[in-house]
């Protein structure tokens, strides 16, 4: 039954005329049977269009709702940054900062959210895609040789363990370039997620995390969001359990355990990710503010932020600057990542406070680099 015949059918009972000696208001048998006749066939073809429309909607995957998973984050007034010895320059000063209500993420985007993402659209991540010589070259010192074409090939940064004692001014000893490595293959191309749905998706760049935050009907934290979420209502405090250290106890988060970068006692278990939930929440119920891995926010980063801002008096739910700008990488525009990772540790970094900050390039993935969303609050 389509919409040409509903149509005629509807135009013949309207041109039908009573039939001599016979009242137009009778309910005869014949009179019923043709009415129930019509209805019948107006009910199938309800039914037959309720059945393509759901088996379209079956077959066509579409994203999660888009609360579904998050947790509403009220908003409020609050001290961005720290005044703290072990923060460091680009955490200072602390200022105060206002942002309204939105809904975020319970937890770290998973490998399998991501998955279904890709299954989706059929996109592909960075990491997945030949480097293009003319934009890294956008990203380097004027008149930088161009890289062989033999290395230009597809991977990402994988951290790998050194065989001993190394020189912590050098990253290069345990941040490695490895081809084929990718979110489905996290240490290089022979390696699976087999067992790792509910670990948090990593060598995501901050598109790849933009791109699914758009499918997904959210979009990325700015920094003031993810900094105020992950306070969990524990304003000044130095971590966002409160002011006691993490230690080797392993308790609090998924923290490096052990002599930073060369052993990792794994007392907690993980010695790389851990599944998201692993932890205890903060204040808000979020999991993993903490280590884990790494966060982009929507922000460009600037080293430099937080004393342009000092003596303003509250700002008001900062975007973020309208381009990235560090002095010790002048070629390079970053984004805001938060949060710390897996790999933080007292006796090298400590970054996994909330206070702290960092930047890295828009198309760089890497080991302990991942993301979660929010959800702006309706108007």
């Amino acid at each position: 039954m389509n919409r040409h015949q509903i149509r005629k059918g509807r135009a013949t009972q309207r041109s039908a005329k009573p039939v001599s000696g016979v009242n137009a208001n009778d309910d005869s048998p014949s009179q019923s049977n043709r009415l129930r006749s019509g209805l019948a066939l107006l009910l199938l073809g309800i039914a037959a269009f309720a059945a393509t429309f759901l088996i379209v909607r079956l077959t066509q995957p579409s994203p999660p709702s888009v609360t579904e998973g998050m947790v509403w984050i009220p908003g409020g007034e609050f001290t961005m940054g720290t005044d703290e010895k072990q923060g460091w320059e680009e955490e200072k000063p602390a200022h105060r900062v206002r942002v309204g209500g939105f809904w975020m993420d319970q937890t770290e985007v998973t490998n399998a959210q991501f998955r279904a993402f890709v299954e989706a659209t059929g996109y592909v991540t960075t990491a997945e895609k030949k480097p293009v010589w003319e934009e890294l070259r956008k990203q380097m010192p004027p008149g930088t040789s161009k890289t062989p074409d033999r290395n230009l090939v597809a991977g990402s940064m994988v951290f790998v363990v050194p065989a001993g004692a190394v020189d912590l001014k050098d990253f290069s000893l345990w941040w490695k370039w490895r081809p084929g490595a990718c979110w489905k293959h996290p240490e290089g191309p022979e390696s699976t997620l087999d067992g790792k749905d509910d670990h948090p998706v990593i060598h995501v760049s901050w598109d790849d995390a933009a791109a699914y935050a758009k499918w997904a009907g959210k979009r990325l934290p700015t920094e003031a969001e993810w900094e105020f979420a992950a306070r969990g209502g524990l304003d000044g405090k130095t971590y966002v359990w409160g002011d006691e250290s993490a230690g080797d106890s392993g308790r609090f988060a998924n923290l490096w355990q052990g002599k930073f970068p060369e052993q990792n006692t794994a007392i907690d278990g993980y010695e790389r990710t851990a599944p998201v939930k692993s932890y205890p929440a903060n204040g808000y119920g979020l999991y993993d503010m903490a280590g884990n891995v790494w966060e982009w926010c929507a922000d460009w980063y600037q080293r430099d932020l937080y004393r342009r801002r000092a003596g303003k008096g509250v700002i008001d739910d900062p975007r973020g600057p309208d381009f990235g700008l560090d002095p010790k990488r002048l070629f390079t525009a970053q984004r805001v990542h938060k949060g710390g990772s897996f790999l933080c540790n007292d006796a090298y970094c400590s970054r996994y406070r909330p206070s702290a900050r960092h930047g890295c390039s828009p198309d760089t993935g890497m080991s302990h680099l991942g993301f979660r969303c929010v959800r702006s609050a309706p108007k």
